[in-house]
């Protein structure tokens, strides 16, 4: 089952036009750095707050990620405009069932 970090956090609002600028640098280097790495998605939220949901294969491709932190330039400069970390989740996606 796919695994699904859940992260919410704050950013200036002067500095959030910036955030979503530096999220395809992120994204980029997400894909080439970390294993298990599926999709991502980022939702602005009010107050300044946002979420970020990114899709794992496992439960350890995503403890691996967390470990690395920000160690390629784009991860870097993404996590740099983050003021707070407000909370963060991991959980499983349970897949639909049509019908």
């Amino acid at each position: 089952m796919v695994t699904v970090e859940l992260t919410r956090f704050r950013v200036a609002p002067e500095r959030a036009e910036e955030l979503i600028a530096a999220r395809p640098a992120m994204l980029r280097d997400f894909q080439a750095d970390r294993a298990g790495f599926l999709d991502a998605e980022l939702i602005r939220l009010p107050a300044g707050e946002w979420l970020d949901i990114v899709y794992w294969r496992s439960p350890e491709d995503f403890a691996a990620s967390r470990a690395k932190g920000g160690n390629l330039p784009g991860i870097a400069a993404f996590f740099a405009l983050i003021d707070e970390v407000v909370s963060t989740e991991e959980g499983i996606a349970v897949p639909e069932r049509s019908g």
